[in-house]
């Protein structure tokens, strides 16, 4: 009988611990585009985080892919959210966001989306409306869901282009993001574009080694910041 005892406490310490640590991890989701897929900046800002004390951020997603050839830093969590070639507006208005947070729910949430739409010529008033549907989505999912939200980079490709239409994004954002933040699931910005050139581009479009640096760079502050939200109100 006191053998049982022992055992049954046993498990019982058992699960005090994992509820302990299930509770403490804080699942973070880098979701976007290319330039979150195919890129090396989510292991130098993994690494940082790391090094950092933030250990118990989980980066969560379906997929695991990144630059094709290769990252310096190999060995981290490579879980993310990025779809090359999709567009702001098809991921809203199909709901894949949905299904994505369904299958891997997260408490923070980055997002480096609208070169694509920019491409296939649609409009900021678009795409806005487009991240306004993703934000409402990211809540219904976690309605205390911290997001994270990129002025994004620059596209070295079409001889300029394209600078009106990102420009114009980009200047537009912070406005859109105030008019939706909230205290309960904050939206930071994060300027991606200011000190990005296109020489830190490897193919027009893609951060080369540089620019997944400066990436990672901007990112981290912004992230460390949300988890400290998630952190917080647990405590």
């Amino acid at each position: 009988m006191v053998g049982l005892k022992r055992l049954v406490a046993s498990f019982a310490s058992i699960a005090l611990v994992a509820a302990q640590a299930t509770n403490t991890t804080v699942r973070y989701m880098p979701f976007g585009d290319s330039i979150t897929e195919i890129v090396c900046w989510r292991g130098i800002l993994w690494t940082n985080l790391q090094q950092t004390g933030y250990q118990n951020v989980d980066f969560v997603g379906s997929l695991t892919t990144q630059n094709p050839a290769g990252c310096a830093i190999s060995n981290y969590d490579r879980d993310h959210e990025g779809h090359s070639g999709f567009q702001a507006f098809n991921i809203a208005n199909q709901d894949q966001l949905v299904g994505w947070l369904a299958q891997n729910p997260a408490d923070v949430i980055t997002m480096h989306l609208g070169t694509n739409d920019i491409v296939a010529n649609r409009s900021t008033n678009d795409i806005l409306a487009s991240f306004t549907t993703l934000v409402e989505q990211m809540r219904s999912s976690n309605i205390n869901m911290k997001i994270i939200v990129a002025q994004i980079i620059p596209l070295g490709v079409g001889n300029g282009s394209y600078d009106t239409a990102v420009n114009s994004l980009n200047a537009a954002i912070p406005g859109w993001a105030a008019s939706l933040n909230s205290t309960q699931s904050p939206i930071l910005v994060v300027d991606q574009n200011t000190g990005f050139n296109t020489s830190d581009l490897r193919d027009g479009v893609h951060p080369n080694a540089s620019g997944d640096a400066k990436m990672a760079a901007k990112w981290y502050p912004a992230v460390v910041e949300a988890v400290n939200m998630v952190e917080a109100e647990r405590a």
